[in-house]
C-alpha cells in the first residue's frame, strides 16, 4: 500500500476531494429540495436524471478523452460542475434542476474514467490489485467524509452549495499538476447484451436489480431521511451507514466468495439485505432500526455488485472479461435509472417506509432468482476454479471495473501457475 501511496498520491487525493463534493452535493440536493417546494414525485425525477446522464457519460466519455485528451476533458467537466453547483439554488425549478443533474451525472462520470484511467497508468502489475482496493476506501471516505458536512451551519442557505463546487475545483490540483505522464487512452469494445445474458444471466439480472438499489441509496436516502423528519445529524449519520456497512464488509466477503459457491453466497447475502430492508419498514420509526438497516443494505450491496462480476467471469474466456465490463455497467445503469423513479412512487403512495420496500423486493427478488437459477444450471465449475474478487464500488466507470477485470485475469493466470508447477 505504501509503495502505491507514494506514487499515486495525488490522483487518490484529487479522486478523494471529488467523491467529497459528489456525495455532498447529493444529499443536499435530496434535503434541500423539500425547502424548494418539490414533491416526492420531482424529486425521485430530478435524482434519477444523475443516473441518466451518468450512464451516457460512461458511455461517451472515452470518444471524448480520445478526441482532445485528458488534460481538456478534465478541464471542461469541471467547469460544468462548478457552474452547476452554484445555479442550483438560484435556479430552484424542476426543468433547471433535472437538467443540471443529468450534467452533472455525465460530468463526473467523465471525470472518473478520467482519474481511473491516470491511475491505472500509474501502477504496475505488481501493485494494481493493492492499488484497485485503495481506490475503493478512498471513495467510500469521501462520501463518509461528505455527510459530516451537511452538519454545517449555513445561515444564507447557499454556503453548501459553494462547498461542493470549491472542492471539485480543487480536486483537479493534485491530479493535473502530478507528474504522471499523461495515459494512452484504449476502452475494450463492449461484450452484446445477448451474449453476456447468455454466459450469466444470474450475473446480468443481478446487475440490473442491483442498480435499483444503489440509485436509491446514492438519489433516494436523503429525500427518506427529510420526509421522515431526522434531523440534519441523523440524516447525516444514517446515509454514511450504509458506505460504512460497505467498507467493513467488502473485504471479509470478497474473502469468502473465493472460497465458497457464489451463487449461494449472492443468495444468502441477497436475503440478507432483504432482511435489513424489511427491520427499516417494520421499525421506521426507531432510529436505531433505520441505521442497522442502512448497514445491512449497504454492506450486501456494494460486495454483491463486485461479486456478480466475479461470478460472470467464472463463465467467461480471459479475453472476454475486459470486453463484458461495459455491458455489465449498461445494465447496471438501466437499473439505477428507474430506481428512484419507482422509489419516489412507491413513498408517494405509502410514505417514506416505501423507501425500504422498494430496496427490500430489489434483494427478496435477486436472492429468489439466485434460487432458480441454481435449479437451472449445475452448479459445474469448482470453487477452486473460478477467478478471483476484486473490490468494487457501483460508482467505478467502466475503466475501473476494466482494471479489476484485469486483476482477475493476472490472478487466476497466477493461482493456474501455481497449481502447475506443484503438481508437476
Amino acid at each position: 500500500m505504501i509503495e502505491v501511496l507514494r506514487g499515486s498520491w495525488a490522483l487518490l487525493l484529487g479522486i478523494m476531494l471529488l467523491m467529497i463534493g459528489n456525495g455532498l452535493q447529493s444529499s443536499l440536493i435530496g434535503i434541500r429540495g423539500e425547502d424548494f417546494g418539490f414533491s416526492t414525485f420531482e424529486m425521485s425525477v430530478i435524482m434519477s436524471a444523475y443516473f441518466v446522464g451518468f450512464l451516457g457519460g460512461s458511455r461517451l466519455a472515452p470518444e471524448l478523452i480520445r478526441r482532445v485528451g485528458h488534460v481538456r476533458v478534465f478541464a471542461a467537466l469541471a467547469s460544468f460542475i462548478s457552474a452547476i453547483l452554484i445555479l442550483y439554488p438560484t435556479l430552484p425549478y424542476l426543468t433547471s434542476w433535472t437538467l443540471g443533474r443529468m450534467l452533472i451525472g455525465f460530468c463526473f462520470s467523465g471525470v472518473y474514467v478520467t482519474a481511473e484511467s491516470w491511475l491505472n497508468n500509474a501502477v504496475t502489475n505488481d501493485n494494481r490489485g493493492k492499488a484497485l482496493s485503495l481506490y475503493m476506501i478512498v471513495q467510500m471516505a469521501g462520501v463518509v467524509t461528505a455527510q459530516g458536512m451537511l452538519v454545517l451551519p449555513d445561515p444564507s442557505g447557499f454556503l453548501l452549495f459553494v462547498i461542493p463546487s470549491v472542492l471539485v475545483s480543487i480536486s483537479f490540483a493534485p491530479i493535473l499538476l502530478s507528474i504522471s505522464p499523461t495515459p494512452a487512452f484504449d476502452t475494450a469494445k463492449p461484450m452484446t447484451i445477448q451474449n453476456l445474458i447468455k454466459a450469466s444471466p444470474l450475473g446480468c439480472m443481478g446487475m440490473f436489480l442491483l442498480g435499483g438499489v444503489f440509485a436509491a441509496q446514492f438519489g433516494m436516502s436523503a429525500v427518506y431521511a427529510t420526509m421522515a423528519g431526522l434531523s440534519l445529524t441523523e440524516i447525516s449519520i444514517f446515509i454514511s451507514t450504509f458506505y460504512v456497512g460497505a467498507l467493513l464488509l467488502q473485504y471479509p466477503i470478497g474473502w469468502i466468495s473465493d472460497r465458497v459457491d457464489r451463487r449461494r453466497l449472492i443468495l444468502i447475502l441477497a436475503a440478507i439485505g432483504g432482511v435489513g430492508s424489511a427491520i427499516g419498514f417494520l421499525f421506521n420509526g426507531t432510529y436505531a432500526a433505520i441505521l442497522t438497516s442502512a448497514f445491512l443494505i449497504g454492506g450486501m450491496s456494494t460486495p454483491l455488485y463486485a461479486l456478480l462480476i466475479a461470478y460472470t467471469n467464472d463463465y467467461l474466456e480471459y479475453e472476454d472479461m475486459a470486453a463484458a465490463s461495459g455491458g455489465l455497467i449498461f445494465i447496471n445503469g438501466i437499473g439505477a435509472i428507474f430506481g428512484p423513479l419507482i422509489t419516489g412512487w412507491i413513498m408517494g403512495l405509502i410514505g417514506p417506509a416505501g423507501f425500504f420496500v422498494y430496496v427490500g423486493i430489489l434483494m427478496f427478488g435477486l436472492s429468489g432468482y439466485a434460487l432458480y437459477r441454481m435449479t437451472q444450471r449445475p452448479a459445474g465449475i469448482a470453487v477452486d476454479d473460478t477467478t478471483s474478487y476484486a473490490p468494487l464500488t457501483p460508482s467505478a466507470s467502466p475503466v475501473a471495473v476494466e482494471v479489476a477485470q484485469e486483476v482477475f485475469i493476472e490472478t487466476s493466470i497466477e493461482d493456474e501457475s501455481a497449481e502447475n508447477d506443484a503438481s508437476a
